[in-house]
């Protein structure tokens, strides 16, 4: 959110890697900084917890990393959501990291599946600013990720469009698109 310039900075940072050998290093590399792994028992609900694809999470004072790999929880990484994304930045100094930042309709969709405190506060910001959002890409991921095998993205999905209705208008049809999908 803070590259879309809807946060000015932010404490907790979600990062997603295909694979364990790309997570280590920016684990070596946070926790030289101080950041130390900690539970997420706090942070997620109990069906999360469970989940194998939970994060690993690290803790510096007030500030976190949520390390996601392979999966955010059920939900994988289309190869649409691998293509079509807002941004590309690179940072290098010793090592390089490039981070990909989703479009809003995924990190909507992402925040719905994680249910973290703030995240609904996280959706509602988007929904509001981003005066492009939208929702037929934002359903067709998520009837993507539910046709491959995430079995709470719909639900999840569901529940949030229902919390949103009370702020910003959501059209009947795509409620059905969401039902059509579990």
């Amino acid at each position: 959110m803070m590259f879309y310039g809807y946060k000015g900075e932010t404490k907790d940072i979600d990062l997603f890697f295909e694979d364990e050998s790309q997570r280590k290093p920016l684990i070596q590399a946070i926790e030289s900084m101080g950041y130390a792994e900690f539970s997420p028992l706090r942070i997620y609900i109990p069906e999360k917890l469970r989940d194998p694809h939970r994060p690993k999470m690290f803790k510096r004072d007030d500030e976190r990393f949520d390390l996601f790999v392979k999966k955010i929880f059920k939900t994988v990484m289309s190869q649409r959501m691998k293509d079509d994304v807002y941004a590309v930045h690179e940072f290098k100094e010793n090592k390089r990291l490039t981070v990909k930042v989703l479009r809003t309709e995924i990190i909507v969709m992402l925040k719905a599946v994680t249910e973290r405190d703030k995240d609904f506060e996280d959706i509602l910001t988007i929904i509001k600013k981003d005066k492009n959002f939208n929702w037929d890409y934002f359903l067709d991921e998520v009837v993507w990720q539910s046709q491959n095998g995430d079995s709470w993205v719909a639900l999840d999905t569901e529940k949030m469009m229902k919390e949103l209705q009370e702020y910003v208008f959501i059209p009947e049809k795509h409620f059905k698109r969401v039902h059509g999908a579990v």
